[in-house]
């Protein structure tokens, strides 16, 4: 039978509570397999298994559960071996990387940062700080709306500048926030997002993290800032060496 993979951890780690329950309908029973000095967290492996919202939780539970005892390095969700053979010599072949891995990261947790702008309050604000703008749309009004070109022209106006908030904002987002963190990853470009930021932050720290984050929302209005976290460090984990064609687990984003 095919095996799930959750996480790989230090051998050392502590036993997960008993009778935890993973992926699948019934829930397959998450256990350990130890090699190399190193432990993956893997349950069997249910047939045609989706992202479905219950077996998304059941995945980040156990990551959950197995990293509050330590360090964990996440595997993405549906990271999944031919059998346990397979996996225990993917941990014995990446033993020096996941070993490195697991010492760069512990004590250490994720912050998803998200931010968008609230669309009246960022034309209020590019409003007020662009006089070419103030001047075409008092112009437009005083001509009683304007002509269709001086309407075009007031929009890519309006538009750029927009655009170039955008920008500084992304920036400013994550200068006032990289001091903070030990470690920074962008996410991928989505439509909606002006930023999409991981913080890689110490577990003890992560309080001015937080604060940090809480003064650039205040200061910021147009902005809606969203924190998801703290998260196990999918963003940090680097991937290995090629892995043998026989397995598919590899470590990886799961959250974003």
């Amino acid at each position: 039978m095919s095996t799930y993979v959750y996480g790989i951890t230090d051998a050392s780690h502590p036993s997960l509570p008993e009778g935890m329950g993973g992926v699948g309908d019934p829930a397959r029973p998450v256990r350990i397999l130890r090699e190399a000095g190193l432990a993956a967290v893997v349950s069997d492996a249910p047939e045609g298994l989706r992202p479905k919202r219950k077996d998304l939780l059941a995945h980040q539970n156990v990551l959950s559960e197995a990293g509050a005892a330590g360090c964990l390095l996440p595997m993405r969700f549906g990271s999944v071996a031919p059998d346990d053979s397979a996996v225990t010599s993917v941990l014995a072949e990446r033993a020096e990387h996941y070993k490195e891995r697991l010492q760069a990261l512990d004590g250490r947790v994720e912050y998803n940062v998200k931010a968008t702008h609230d669309e009246e309050a960022v034309l209020h604000r590019v409003m007020s700080e662009n006089p070419e703008i103030r001047a075409l749309t008092e112009a437009n009004r005083q001509a009683g709306g304007g002509t269709y070109q001086q309407r075009l022209q007031l929009g890519e106006t309006v538009v750029a500048a927009v655009k170039a908030r955008e920008a500084e904002d992304e920036v400013e987002i994550r200068g006032a926030l990289e001091p903070a963190a030990v470690a920074v990853s962008v996410g991928p470009e989505s439509t909606g997002w002006i930023a999409n930021v991981s913080f890689l932050v110490e577990r003890d720290s992560a309080e001015e993290f937080l604060a940090v984050a809480e003064q650039i929302r205040m200061a910021h209005p147009h902005l809606d800032l969203r924190v998801n976290g703290p998260l196990p460090p999918y963003s940090f984990v680097e991937p290995g060496p090629a892995e043998p064609a026989s397995t598919t687990i590899g470590a990886g984003t799961g959250e974003e």
